[in-house]
C-alpha cells in the first residue's frame, strides 16, 4: 500500500496552468520534446488509485507532465497549501493540444471499434496531423510497444482508462528511443467518436459533469463517482496528515540548534 506522503509528493509535482498563456506555452513545450515524454492528468479517482495501488503510483510518477482534472483536486489543494489552477482536464486540452500542433503521426491505442474509426474520422476533419496507427485496446501491452517501435509515431494517443494506461505510458517512455509525446487521454476518444456526449456549459461550469457522466453510464461509473467519494474524502484526510506531519518535521529540525552554535564558535 503506497505511503500518502508518496501521492502527496505526486500532487506537488502537478503543473499549475493559471492563464490562457500558460496553456499555450505548454502545448509549446510539448510540442518540442527531444525523447519519450508522458503527459497524465490526475484527478480525484487518480488519487483513489494511488492511494490504493504502488503500480498505479509508479505509473503515474513516471510521468513527465501533470495536470490537475476536475474539481476534486480543485478543492482539497488549497488545503494542502497548493495553488489550483486552471482545471486542465484531457476531454478540452487534448483536443487543444491536437488542433494547436504543426503536423504529427499520431498513433491513437485504445477503446475498440467503430468507435475508434468514427474518432479517427472526426480528428482528420478537424486536426492538421496524419493517423497512422490505431489500435484497440484490449491487447497484451507488448503489442503496443512493438507497433510504437515499428511505426514510430510522434504522439501516442492512450485511450484505455486509468491506471492501464498510465501503466502502458510508463513501458512505452522505457522501451522507445525515439522523441514522442505519449498522451494519457482516458475517456477522449469514445467523446470524440459521440459514444458519449459532454455535459452542456452550463453543467460543467457548475462542476456537476460527473453526475452528467454517470447518468450516461450508472453502471460503469457509479463505483467511481459515488462510492469514490467517500474514498476521495478518507484519502484527503490522510494527504492532509502527512503534510501537517511533512511541516511539524520540518520545523522540528528547523528549531534544532547546529552542530556548532553561535556559543561554540566564539569559544
Amino acid at each position: 500500500m503506497p505511503n500518502p506522503r508518496e501521492v502527496l509528493e505526486l500532487i506537488e509535482r502537478m503543473r499549475c496552468i493559471s492563464s490562457d498563456a500558460e496553456r499555450h506555452a505548454l502545448v509549446a513545450t510539448l510540442g518540442a520534446v527531444d525523447r519519450p515524454t508522458v503527459l497524465s492528468f490526475l484527478n480525484a479517482h487518480g488519487v483513489n488509485v494511488c492511494m490504493g495501488s504502488d503500480a498505479a503510483l509508479a505509473a503515474f510518477r513516471s510521468s513527465d507532465v501533470v495536470l490537475r482534472d476536475g474539481i476534486g483536486l480543485q478543492a482539497i489543494l488549497p488545503v494542502l497549501g497548493r495553488p489550483a489552477g486552471l482545471n486542465m482536464n484531457g476531454t478540452d486540452f487534448i483536443p487543444f493540444l491536437l488542433k494547436t500542433l504543426p503536423p504529427r503521426r499520431i498513433a491513437v491505442y485504445g477503446t475498440a471499434t467503430p468507435w475508434l474509426d468514427r474518432a479517427r474520422a472526426v480528428l482528420e476533419a478537424t486536426t492538421p496531423h496524419r493517423y497512422a496507427d490505431l489500435q484497440h485496446g484490449f491487447h497484451p501491452v507488448d503489442h503496443y510497444v512493438a507497433q510504437a517501435q515499428a511505426t514510430r509515431p510522434d504522439v501516442i494517443l492512450l485511450a484505455m482508462g486509468m491506471p492501464r494506461q498510465e501503466e502502458v505510458a510508463a513501458l512505452l517512455k522505457r522501451s522507445l528511443d525515439h522523441p514522442v509525446l505519449i498522451v494519457n487521454g482516458g475517456a477522449i476518444v469514445d467523446f470524440l467518436a459521440g459514444r458519449f456526449k459532454r455535459a452542456p456549459e452550463a453543467v460543467q461550469r457548475s462542476g456537476l459533469e460527473w453526475a452528467f457522466r454517470l447518468a450516461q453510464e450508472p453502471r460503469r461509473l457509479f463505483r467511481r463517482y459515488c462510492l469514490g467519494a467517500f474514498g476521495f474524502a478518507w484519502s484527503t484526510a490522510r494527504l492532509r496528515r502527512a503534510a501537517s506531519l511533512r511541516s511539524s518535521r520540518s520545523n522540528t529540525a528547523a528549531s534544532v540548534p547546529s552542530a556548532r552554535s553561535p556559543i561554540q564558535k566564539e569559544l
